[in-house]
């Protein structure tokens, strides 16, 4: 009985089989032949969808696409991108192209809502953030609180106190190492941070709703149915250098960065509209259509795009872009009672807004 054979290798029957080749990697793209100079001109002409599918291809184009070079002039034209209308860059330190990921947010009103203070009795809270203090205006004083390091809370006991006003303080801004408020009593107070120099001069007849502070200019508005604009120069100090006469109760207001404007809020009295801009010859140059149910307490803008805008009643937050005539967004904050927004501050990623009985934060970067 014949053995079979073990079966033949393919030497054994008369040739060797080619080996496959080894898989060739794709060519290199041409632009990796590019300088890195002629590339950062070609991707100056992309827009942020181009720029983000552009960072998707390699590590070096990764990198290169992440520039804050290429982002600046995308996020100049985006909703609080932290950049003034001048293009001075507010907030250096934070990527541009992160910043005009979190102004998308804001845009569609993507947040994430969060109480985090509360208090025992309703108050008409003010308040500005500056570095490492919270300053709370409480009736006619306005106390600075230092801030905890890594944390949201702050010391209990205030560093300082400003007095001046006969009455409550109605509103205040902190501005270039100053304090300039408005009070119930009709006067404006300044005051120096770091010193004893203070100023008071009678402003309005009524109280002074709402002040803001700009290169050397006051602008006030008032319950009497006025706006008016303060000289801060030398020799000129508490001196009215225009009235503007808004047929309706001003509750906020706010100068422009250029010092050729001011935006002003009413109470939705009359037949006008509550949110306009005056330039300084006193005459209105634009306004906005507003839905009638409240009216605008308190007004911030970015310098550039954005306005905030808190209504006197509902506890409304509404977002706006000066390049259009209606409202983007709208938050309602307070419950269970209806509030006013007495104050409204905001960074490039979060919003904060106080109404009679809390301190709601909007956080504009985990929607």
């Amino acid at each position: 009985m014949g053995r079979k054979g073990s079966p033949r290798s393919p030497q054994a029957e008369g040739g060797s089989r080619a080996a496959s080749p080894p898989s060739s990697s794709p060519p290199p793209s041409p632009l990796s032949a590019l300088p890195e100079e002629l590339l950062l001109l070609i991707c100056s002409y992309l827009d942020a969808q181009a720029l983000g599918r552009l960072g998707q291809v390699c590590r070096r184009l990764r990198f290169l696409s992440s520039r804050d070079l290429l982002w600046r002039r995308i996020a100049r034209g985006c909703l609080n991108s932290g950049f003034t209308q001048l293009g001075t860059d507010l907030a250096a330190g934070i990527p541009v192209k992160e910043r005009v990921k979190v102004s998308r947010n804001w845009r569609h009103g993507r947040c994430r809502r969060e109480t985090v203070l509360k208090w025992k009795r309703n108050l008409m809270p003010w308040m500005e953030l500056d570095g490492e203090y919270l300053y709370l205006s409480q009736a006619e004083n306005i106390q600075a609180y230092r801030l905890c390091p890594d944390s949201a809370g702050f010391q209990r006991h205030p560093q300082a106190i400003f007095s001046g006003h006969q009455e409550d303080v109605c509103r205040f801004v902190l501005v270039n190492s100053h304090i300039v408020s408005g009070g119930g009593d009709g006067n404006i107070v300044l005051h120096k941070i770091h010193g004893s120099y203070s100023v008071k001069f009678s402003a309005h007849e009524q109280e002074v709703n709402c002040v803001d502070f700009q290169g050397g200019l006051i602008v006030s508005g008032s319950r009497d149915r006025t706006a008016k604009v303060w000289s801060l120069s030398t020799g000129r100090v508490g001196q009215c250098l225009h009235t503007v006469r808004t047929e309706d109760r001003v509750w906020s207001i706010a100068i422009s960065p250029l010092l050729s404007s001011f935006v002003t809020g009413t109470a939705c009295c009359g037949h006008t509209s509550p949110l306009r801009i005056w330039d300084l010859e006193r005459k209105c140059v634009q306004e906005w259509e507003e839905p009638h149910d409240s009216a605008l307490y308190c007004i911030r803008s970015d310098k550039n795009h954005m306005i905030a805008s808190g209504s006197s009643y509902y506890g409304v937050v509404r977002l706006w872009d000066k390049r259009q005539t209606r409202c983007l967004q709208s938050f309602h904050l307070s419950s269970p009672i209806s509030s006013p927004v007495y104050c409204l501050r905001f960074s490039t990623t979060h919003l904060y807004a106080a109404v009679a009985s809390a301190l709601h934060v909007l956080d504009f970067t985990a929607p």
